[in-house]
């Protein structure tokens, strides 16, 4: 495993970030605690530190099991991140939501059950829409000044309350977001349209979640198995089906999985990007490892994106019209280098 630096952070983190929604059992789903303990094992040997959790992953069970495992390990060695927004509670309007109340008390539950004095990152997890950003950054840097986190990150959110963030924050001198963790495949391509260009422009990481649109792009549907998707899901649709069968055409010239293609085609598209690879058994773990062993080549990448592609719509359709671009750099648009 190689390792990235985080944003605009000096912090190093594995290439591969392990995602553990899946530890615990709640909701009749998922790794037990012994099974949890051998996949970070193997992370961890593989040379992985970036441990990605949060609040409300299995009613809390993530966080208590990743605690356990922690408390025989060199805590100082992992990354670890969780998230505060989604409620634990139903009867206090303050246990949800982006407010700083609810960023303290939830982060205090966190720490109790990671049994840990100290975050490496906390993301706002999804945002509401009624708290102001600057209550947001201004408390996370309360937060870090007072060593209970190190750093701040944010996800689900739309791309203009980020940049508004992050400008709020270098104009303050409050700490930035370094990580934006959103939803990406090759089945989820939006964040094209304006999440990923703003995070390349603030120096921000992307963390993709469901990178393998929830195990789609492994080609488990195009075998039969449904297992708990809905039949409504657009993982099934006529579109998702033509572009995993590509990827499937795809690992076969490679002689890798279909997941290690989908996983690398988000590694190689030209921005700070580490996905968020999940796993509830050991053998998953093991072949999206193998991801980091994966080159595409220009063909290769250029298929999945003819297939996958996307309608940017305005302005983003409208800055690739030629007639645009000749205007904008009268006819040297070729010969200029793009940032």
């Amino acid at each position: 495993m190689k390792y990235k630096l985080l944003g605009r952070s000096g912090l190093k983190v594995s290439e591969l970030c392990l995602g553990t929604m899946g530890f615990g059992t709640e909701a009749g789903w998922g790794a037990d605690a012994a099974t949890s303990f051998d996949i970070m094992d193997a992370y961890a040997n593989a040379g992985g530190n970036f441990l990605d959790t949060a609040n409300m992953y299995k009613l809390g069970a993530s966080e208590k099991i990743i605690g356990d495992y922690l408390s025989n390990q060199d805590r100082d060695y992992f990354v670890l991140a969780t998230k505060y927004t989604l409620k634990d509670n139903i009867t206090n309007p303050n246990a949800s939501g982006n407010n700083r109340k609810n960023m303290m008390r939830s982060v205090e539950q966190s720490l109790k059950r990671l049994k840990t004095d100290f975050l490496d990152i906390l993301y706002l997890h999804i945002w509401d829409d009624i708290t102001p950003i600057d209550e947001v950054l201004r408390a996370m840097d309360d937060l870090i000044r007072q060593g209970k986190i190190n750093y701040a990150a944010i996800s689900d959110t739309p791309a203009w309350v980020v940049a508004k963030g992050n400008t709020l924050a270098e104009l303050m001198g409050w700490s930035q977001f370094v990580a934006l963790q959103v939803e990406y495949s090759l089945l989820a391509r939006t964040p094209e349209r304006e999440l990923i260009p703003m995070a390349k422009h603030f120096g921000i990481t992307v963390t993709p979640w469901a990178p393998l649109a929830g195990g789609a792009l492994t080609g488990k549907y195009l075998r039969g198995e449904k297992g708990r998707i809905k039949p409504e899901s657009n993982r099934l649709n006529d579109r998702s089906e033509a572009i995993t069968k590509v990827v499937v055409d795809i690992a076969d010239e490679l002689g890798v999985s279909p997941g290690n293609v989908a996983l690398q085609w988000t590694r190689q598209q030209g921005f700070s990007c580490i996905p968020i690879i999940g796993a509830t058994k050991v053998d998953q773990f093991m072949d999206n490892l193998k991801t980091i062993d994966v080159t595409l080549s220009d063909d290769q990448l250029k298929r999945l994106d003819e297939a996958s592609a996307i309608q940017l719509g305005f302005p983003g359709d409208f800055f690739k019209e030629e007639a645009v671009r000749n205007n904008s750099f009268g006819g040297f648009y070729d010969r200029v280098e793009k940032r």
